[in-house]
């Protein structure tokens, strides 16, 4: 159960750090390319995604690694690809939940680990958008 809640913990914390650095980039460097107020707003939901995409292959391949060592359970229903693991991961992280794939043995806590994790970052993304809209919005009518 160590090993199983130290992988969690490690993934998390890539996850939430790869989420800071990407939205604090956009923040501090991206979005000050352009001064049209609709390529800001698309660079920042595209650059969000971007970070989420890299959090959610960030927990397949730590997926993919655990469940290769075959000691910390299973995923029942999937052939053992690194794409069965990213798919899985994607379920988890956006909340979707458990469907054609099922996690069994210890590995069942990171599963929820990440869900937690992704709907904190999904969160923070939502709350990233609205602030920078917001800022649009005041600065004119969002053209």
């Amino acid at each position: 159960m160590l090993k199983v809640t130290l992988i969690s913990a490690v993934l998390t914390a890539l996850a939430v750090w790869v989420h800071y650095e990407g939205l604090r980039f956009m923040g501090d460097r991206l979005l000050h390319l352009t001064r049209r107020r609709r390529i800001h707003l698309l660079l920042a939901v595209f650059g969000a995604l971007a970070a989420h995409v890299v959090e959610i292959w960030l927990y397949g391949l730590g997926f993919y690694l655990v469940l290769r060592d075959g000691s910390m359970g299973a995923l029942v229903g999937a052939e053992g690809t690194v794409l069965d693991c990213v798919y899985f991961s994607i379920s988890n992280f956006t909340s979707l939940g458990m469907g054609d794939l099922q996690p069994v043995g210890p590995v069942r806590f990171i599963a929820g680990f990440e869900t937690l994790t992704g709907l904190v970052l999904i969160t923070w993304t939502a709350s990233f958008l609205f602030l920078e809209m917001q800022k649009i919005w005041t600065r004119g009518n969002g053209r």
